[in-house]
């Protein structure tokens, strides 16, 4: 690990200037050299010291997808609408209210009339509604499937959150890892440094080589800030996944990482995602309750009944009255009622029947995307890990070894030096691109690969 006094004994060994550079003396420069480590020193263990402070409790992606499917509010919120809708499903099942009436008829306005005359009486009633036979029970299998919809959508929300926390998670890895490469390649730079400065002690090469090789190590600095935005960037984002405020402080992602192992053909893949994708189960039972509400628009072209029961008491010689009747009613605006209820319910059958292909085809297109993202990131990591890095490495030795005697000029082995480090950050890119893409699978296809085994050494 950096400290502050390596990062001072770095910079004061490498750190060279030409005394003709400047119009300075010897006591003056070595002053100038001496400020310069310190700003240099300080400005590294500040950019190095603040991504390490964070590595004493690692981040770990089961942990993370807990979490975020405990308080991430797209599932909190997916979680409330399913149990909403659970709450409409007794309503629709239930009959209507009953009406209860109470009144006084009396005959002529003079006076009170009850028990003196015939058609004066107290007079009570009940009501109540009766739907045609069927169409309670259609109303509950219609929001019954809606419910079933739903509980498929939620398990997609609970996906797709996953399946955000590990790209997000994968990035930030990444950067990590990026800054990693950084911190282990600036020895090498100073090995460049080492030669130029002895090319140039003995007259055998130029101050442009020593300039150029700090030069070079220099900017390995500005990289890492700029890793450093993107680390910032990736934990708020993450954060928000998470239900987390977004200055909440993260540290950085376990450092046991592994592959995950995959290897499920793509016909096998869109065969998975048809029968097990929620979003798809979703959308068939979205289609099953448009039908069922093609049923009950049908069952509205029959009447609904109304029962009452009344009691009529007269007092005196009159005898107490009582009475059933049924009213039901007409539908003669049929046409402009019923029949395009029914056409608007065969209407949404047809916009499901639409919108559960166009999710397939989605699908369908995301996996061939992703899928073809595993594999060819698979074959550049193996050509990465097996091919560029160990012959990129060999050559870099070799050009060094040639700059020191002389025979290869510095450009040509900073060249080298920089092509490693690029491989080296390209694989672990791929790898984390690799990692994204069999995340998105496992959303689509509702299918986890497993994170104890990928995400994790436990």
């Amino acid at each position: 690990m950096w400290t502050p006094n390596k990062f001072f004994n770095f910079a004061s060994r490498h750190i060279t200037f030409s005394y003709p550079a400047l119009a300075l003396s010897p006591v003056q420069w070595r002053g100038l050299k001496h400020i310069l480590c310190c700003m240099l020193s300080f400005c590294a263990v500040w950019i190095l010291l603040c991504t390490e402070s964070r590595a004493e409790e690692e981040l770990k992606l089961g942990d993370l997808i807990q979490e975020a499917l405990e308080s991430n509010h797209i599932v909190l919120m997916a979680e409330s609408k399913l149990t909403t809708t659970g709450f409409r499903i007794p309503q629709v099942t239930t009959l209507p209210d009953p009406i209860i009436m109470l009144g006084y008829q009396n005959a002529g306005w003079n006076r009170f009339t009850l028990g003196q005359m015939d058609g004066t009486q107290v007079m009570f009633s009940v009501s109540q509604q009766f739907p045609y036979p069927g169409k309670l029970s259609l109303r509950e299998e219609s929001l019954s499937r809606e419910y079933d919809s739903l509980s498929e959508t939620l398990k997609s929300a609970r996906l797709k959150t996953v399946q955000t926390v590990k790209e997000l998670f994968y990035d930030l890895f990444f950067a990590y890892k990026d800054i990693g490469l950084i911190g282990e390649k600036t020895s090498l730079f100073s090995r460049i440094e080492d030669a130029a400065l002895s090319r140039y002690s003995s007259g055998m090469g130029s101050q442009a080589d020593v300039l150029m090789a700090q030069t070079e190590k220099y900017m390995l600095l500005e990289k890492v800030e700029m890793e450093k935005q993107q680390i910032n960037r990736l934990e708020g984002m993450l954060n928000s996944t998470l239900g987390r405020e977004a200055t909440s402080q993260l540290s950085r992602p376990s450092s046991s990482v592994k592959e995950t192992p995959f290897a499920t053909p793509m016909e096998d893949l869109l065969k998975m995602a048809y029968a097990a994708s929620p979003e798809v189960r979703a959308k068939e039972l979205m289609i099953e309750a448009a039908k069922v509400k093609v049923k009950l628009a049908k069952k509205d072209y029959y009447p609904d009944f109304n029962i009452t029961a009344a009691v009529a008491k007269r007092a005196g010689p009159f005898e107490d009255m009582w009475s059933l009747t049924a009213a039901v009613n007409v539908p003669i605006y049929y046409k402009n009622k019923q029949r395009m209820a029914v056409l608007e319910a065969d209407s949404m059958v047809g916009e499901a029947d639409h919108d559960l292909e166009s999710v397939k085809f989605e699908i369908a297109s995301g996996l061939r995307d992703s899928f073809s993202m595993v594999k060819t990131s698979e074959k550049l990591m193996s050509l990465y890990k097996t091919a560029l890095i160990a012959k990129t490495y060999q050559d870099f030795n070799l050009s060094l070894s040639g700059y020191v005697t002389g025979k290869a000029d510095a450009l040509t082995v900073i060249t080298r030096l920089k092509a490693l480090l690029d491989y080296e950050t390209l694989y672990w890119k791929q790898f984390a691109e690799r990692e994204k893409a069999i995340a998105r699978i496992e959303a689509l296809t509702g299918i986890e690969y497993g994170i104890s085994k990928a995400g994790e050494d436990k």
